[in-house]
């Protein structure tokens, strides 16, 4: 097969392709590069697997063009994006399930920690109180793709609640107290329940079927790629080592909330989990090793699209020259004529598309 763009008419005309995708406010996500990064999809695949999912927003393209897709993110708020709406392919939320989110904490006692750890830092007390009330009432919709759709929801409303969309900064009330801010994103201010509801129908139009099996996982990929069989495709957009690719820092929050967890240690200024749960594709002394495992793991995968920049660790032709074990390599860039934040994506860098192919 040719390394040319893949012409748009080749692929089927399908409704779902008019799906929205609920925009992400989430550092380094490729949703701003669905169009050009669906130019090299080959027109003769069938199953594809997302392995390193983060927002979502590509593998809900994979589902839009009708390919089986397999999604996963080991960041247990970022698998509940892809349960809700990858492979979720009917389940919604109701006006019956939003009495039930909001019918009142069943258990003070036990759903506190937003208001423990977070009142007075990204939230105020009311705020505060909403967020326990709702993890409270989550377990108490009928089924998983309710709950899942209810934490990809609720955690996208935290997110418009601060400055930068992230909490690894200690200034969301100072920015909420400052008038110039607030005229800008009047988000800041506005109460967590009320952008919730807000983003209720705008998730709900995003569930389709497209009639496959979509499958959605948080694990380590390096354990769950020795499961699959029959992938035609993988994506790989793996965290940019030295150029923010701490995404346990920025949404430590969205995954205390997800998870709930009680048995952590919460340091530093901004309430931090710790231990962090180990990558291995954000530090240094071990980024190389695991990047060679990863290629290892999927060889029985004829195609790989491998989103990277040249501002990351290692630099490109190092990481090419991995790569080149295993596949022929092409190279597409584009640069960046703005700074957008996180994954090296600063004026001046490119996002670089590796396409890779047998031999």
């Amino acid at each position: 097969m040719e390394n040319a763009p893949i012409p748009v008419s080749l692929f089927p005309e399908m409704g779902f392709i008019d799906r929205k995708f609920p925009q992400p406010q989430y550092l380094g996500a490729k949703y701003i590069h669905r169009d050009w990064i669906r130019r090299f999809i080959p027109d003769d695949i069938h199953v594809v697997l997302d392995a390193f999912s983060g927002s979502q927003s590509i593998a809900y393209l994979f589902k839009q063009l009708g390919l089986q897709t397999l999604t996963n993110d080991f960041l247990r708020f970022n698998g509940m994006i892809g349960k809700a709406l990858i492979e979720n392919g009917t389940e919604i939320l109701t006006s019956d399930d939003i009495a039930i989110l909001r019918g009142g904490n069943h258990d003070p006692e036990e759903y506190n920690l937003m208001g423990t750890l977070f009142s007075g830092l990204f939230f105020n007390d009311a705020d505060a109180s909403f967020l326990d009330s709702l993890r409270s009432n989550i377990a108490l919709l009928d089924n998983e793709y309710k709950q899942a759709l209810c934490f990809a929801i609720i955690n996208r409303a935290m997110t418009r609640k601060v400055t930068m969309g992230h909490f690894a900064h200690k200034q969301a009330l100072v920015y909420a107290a400052d008038a110039a801010r607030v005229k800008r994103n009047p988000n800041l201010v506005r109460p967590v329940s009320d952008i919730f509801i807000e983003l209720v129908n705008e998730y709900n139009a995003a569930v389709f079927d497209n009639g496959t099996e979509c499958r959605a996982y948080s694990e380590d990929i390096l354990t769950l790629l020795p499961e699959l069989k029959g992938i035609d495709l993988v994506y790989f957009d793996p965290p940019y080592c030295n150029s923010h690719a701490d995404y346990q820092s920025f949404y430590h929050l969205l995954e205390t909330f997800t998870m709930y967890w009680k048995d952590k240690q919460f340091i530093n200024g901004t309430k931090r989990y710790s231990p962090k749960r180990y990558s291995g594709f954000d530090i240094k002394s071990c980024v190389l090793t695991n990047f060679n495992k990863l290629f290892e793991n999927s060889v029985d995968i004829p195609y790989w699209l491998i989103s990277y920049n040249d501002r990351s660790f290692p630099d490109i032709d190092t990481f090419v020259g991995i790569i080149s074990k295993f596949r022929k390599v092409d190279i597409e860039k584009k640069i960046y004529g703005n700074s957008r934040g996180g994954k090296g994506s600063v004026a001046g860098s490119h996002e670089v598309l590796l396409i890779c192919k047998p031999y």
